[in-house]
Parts: C-alpha cells; sequence; structure tokens
C-alpha cells in the first residue's frame, strides 16, 4: 500500500505562503553563497563533462570551486548523448569515473560501455555540487582580468545580458587557476589571446578543431589537456580547439579523462 504523507497534505491543509518571504529567502541565500564565491581558488568557464568531473575531484580534494555554465542547463553536450539518442558512449580506460559516481554502465563488448546520457549528466551535475563545488547557471565568463602576465580571475555577466546586447557593466570573480570549458568555442581562450597576445600553443594562438577522428581526438583531448597561459588550463573538447586536434563525437571517455587530469595539473601546483 502506498502512502502519500500526512493527511494534512492531502486534503491540501498546507501552511501559509507569502510570496514576498519566498523572494526575500531567495535572494537572501543567493546573495550569502554568491558572496563566498568571489575569491576562489578555481574558476571554471562552462559545466560540460570534463569541467564537472574535474570541479568534483578538486573539490573533493578541499578547493573551493566555481563553475560559471552559459545557458540554463548545465551538463554540455553529453545531454544530447548521439544526435539526440540519449546515449554515451565510453571506453574502458575511462568508464571508472562514471562508476565512481553511480552509473550504471552497459558492456557492449570489444572496450565499449554504454549509459544513459540523461543519468550521466545528472549524475555529474550532481556528484560536483555534493563534492562541494559551486555551480552557477544562465552566467556568462565575458571576460578576464591579467596582472603581471598571469590570469587571476574571470569577469562575469548575465547570460541575458549577452545576448540582449544590453549595456550593462559586469562583476569579478578573483581566483588562483581559471579552466576553459567552453567546448568547441574556446572562449576564454580567445578573449586571453586577444587581451595577452600569445598562448602556449605551436602557433602562438588557437591553432582551430580539426574534422572528426574519434580515435585521435580522444587521445589527444587527454594529451592537450595542459596549461595555455600562467594559471589558464583547458580541458574537455576546448583542449583540441585550442592546440589543433580532432573533434571525437558521442563518445566521452576523453573528455572525463580530461576532466581528471586538469584537476590533477592543478592539485600539483600550491594551493
Amino acid at each position: 500500500m502506498l502512502s502519500f504523507g500526512p493527511k494534512r497534505i492531502l486534503s491540501g491543509d498546507l501552511m501559509p505562503i507569502d510570496e514576498v518571504v519566498v523572494t526575500k529567502r531567495i535572494v537572501e541565500r543567493f546573495s550569502r553563497e554568491f558572496l563566498e564565491n568571489l575569491d576562489v581558488d578555481v574558476v571554471i568557464a562552462g559545466a560540460g563533462p570534463s569541467s564537472l568531473t574535474a570541479a568534483r575531484y578538486l573539490a573533493k580534494a578541499g578547493r573551493r570551486v566555481v563553475i560559471f555554465e552559459r545557458k540554463l542547463s548545465p551538463g554540455g553536450g553529453m545531454w544530447g548523448g548521439g544526435m539526440t539518442f540519449p546515449v554515451i558512449v565510453v571506453q574502458e580506460e575511462s568508464k571508472f569515473i562514471l562508476e565512481e559516481i553511480g552509473v550504471d554502465l552497459t558492456d557492449e563488448g570489444s572496450g565499449y560501455y554504454t549509459a544513459d546520457s540523461i543519468e550521466a549528466s545528472a549524475k555529474l551535475i550532481a556528484s560536483a555540487i555534493d563534492a562541494g563545488a559551486s555551480l552557477y547557471n544562465a552566467m556568462t565568463v565575458e571576460d578576464v582580468m591579467i596582472r603581471d602576465s598571469k590570469l587571476t580571475g574571470v569577469v562575469i555577466n548575465w547570460s541575458a545580458v549577452n545576448v540582449a546586447g544590453l549595456h550593462v557593466d559586469p562583476v569579478t570573480v578573483r581566483s588562483k587557476y581559471v579552466i576553459d570549458a567552453t567546448g568547441h568555442a574556446a572562449e576564454v581562450c580567445k578573449v586571453v589571446q586577444a587581451k595577452a597576445g600569445k598562448l602556449r600553443t605551436p602557433s602562438g594562438r588557437i591553432e582551430g578543431e580539426r574534422s572528426m577522428w574519434a580515435e585521435v581526438g580522444e587521445k589527444m583531448t587527454v594529451k592537450n589537456t595542459v596549461e595555455v597561459f600562467p594559471n589558464l588550463y583547458v580541458t574537455g573538447m576546448a583542449c583540441n580547439a585550442v592546440m589543433g586536434a580532432p573533434r571525437m563525437g558521442p563518445i566521452f571517455g576523453g573528455m572525463l579523462l580530461s576532466g581528471k587530469r586538469v584537476a590533477e595539473l592543478i592539485l600539483k601546483r600550491k594551493k
């Protein structure tokens, strides 16, 4: 027999609700938490699978991490699986990252594993927050702060302000390190390139993403997870966009391993 809770709930006899009190509680909590995230260890631009993985490992290690996601829904391209079929693929070497957060995997043979893209995305988001990372949606990293030729923070604004083209001044967040996890666009790196003039790439500039080649793209995503400017790291698809390597489509093992690697690189630095 199913239980639906106290009888007063079934009868609709709930506590009185004051709309203004609801508003106050929202604004008070947001303000309290946002103020705590203006001076952090790591800022991550973009909330895709690589950055959520990085945030989980960094936060578990005691680093204060804040993620700013431009869209309303975090999760990046993983939500859509392959062409909106809600299925993703990971390879043998990377499946442990999803197993750590309780994602159900199916062994499809020959080292390929599949997972439900919705489950995987939701659990990546929840696990990063559970580890202690803060995540803000509908906020865009639109600029950076550079002092003595080093990245020292980011400049953020509401995404709606950018979309509407309104002239509204942004605010700043200071951090020891910044991770560009904005995917194919590599947006933070583009800003740094424009403002600082040179990145740690073969040409000194963003090399550009190559055509799809999953086998090479997966390997290079991990290999290209590097520091591309003092205190600025890349993870996920931004790695291949910046360093000039192929994209890989709906296989996400390299993305997850890239997130783990960037966390390890930052954890090796002084806290």
